[in-house]
């Protein structure tokens, strides 16, 4: 989960270079490390405050966090990702008020019992597709940088002075293009053409029509990442026109 939203239903495959899980379980790993130091670097009634996505506290997001590490190795060991929405929402609510300690534990189990599921996986498994919450499908490779982003942004939004701005180049490699790829052709999203300053370019939204140029949405990569996971308004972003509201991911 990127943000609280009401199911969707939509299918939608990433597109571009191919994923590579095994390097991207090592950032996993990394990113995952670094979101249990800052966690526990917090007080115990930290985690019954407000985090950055509205109606959630840190707690909300600590549970999400482990509940979608086990709802990806569903998702690796061919299950449904969830029962259905209202299971996913009762398993946050119920963890949500838990103590910190009990947090961490569990943020550091759940990701153990998710890396262990990635390392049964063999390339013929690798290379299925995948079908997530909602119906949404995608490559099996791509479960790991799936799960990096949620890790990555979620960390940002547990407020412990982490920012959009300080995301590493490594993750700023795929992240834009797996966003983007969230977006296409998703009948709620204008035709935009995205440009990263280092000269990346990705499509979003809808096909443009024909013989008509898609409105152009050029910055860094942090500024496109955070616009399109909802971070941010488009801070440093240039663009035409004013940008489009995404709809929730």
């Amino acid at each position: 989960m990127l943000r609280p939203r009401p199911a969707v239903t939509r299918v939608a495959t990433v597109t571009g270079n191919r994923p590579d899980p095994h390097a991207d379980l090592t950032a996993l790993a990394a990113a995952t490390d670094a979101l249990v130091a800052d966690a526990s670097a917090l007080g115990p009634a930290d985690a019954a405050a407000p985090s950055r996505l509205p109606g959630w506290t840190r707690g909300h997001l600590l549970a999400h966090l482990a509940r979608n590490a086990d709802a990806l190795v569903n998702v690796l060991e061919g299950r449904p990702m969830y029962p259905d929405d209202e299971a996913r929402s009762a398993a946050i609510a119920r963890d949500a008020g838990r103590p910190l300690a009990v947090h961490l534990t569990d943020l550091r189990e759940s990701a153990d019992r998710f890396a262990a599921a990635a390392a049964r996986l063999d390339a013929a498994r690798w290379d299925t597709t995948a079908t997530f919450r909602g119906g949404v499908t995608g490559p099996m490779a791509a479960v790991p940088l799936r799960r990096w982003v949620e890790v990555e942004l979620h960390h940002v939004d547990l407020d412990v002075g982490r920012t959009v701005a300080q995301l590493g180049p490594a993750f700023l490699g795929p992240a834009p293009g797996y966003l983007a790829d969230r977006y296409l052709d998703h009948p709620d999203v204008p035709p935009l053409d995205l440009r990263a300053d280092d000269g990346r370019r990705w499509r979003t939204g809808t096909p443009a029509a024909p013989g008509t140029a898609a409105p152009t949405v050029t910055g860094p990569a942090a500024a496109l990442v955070g616009w399109l996971s909802g971070r941010t308004t488009g801070t440093g972003l240039t663009t035409p026109a004013p940008l489009p509201t995404l709809p929730p991911l």
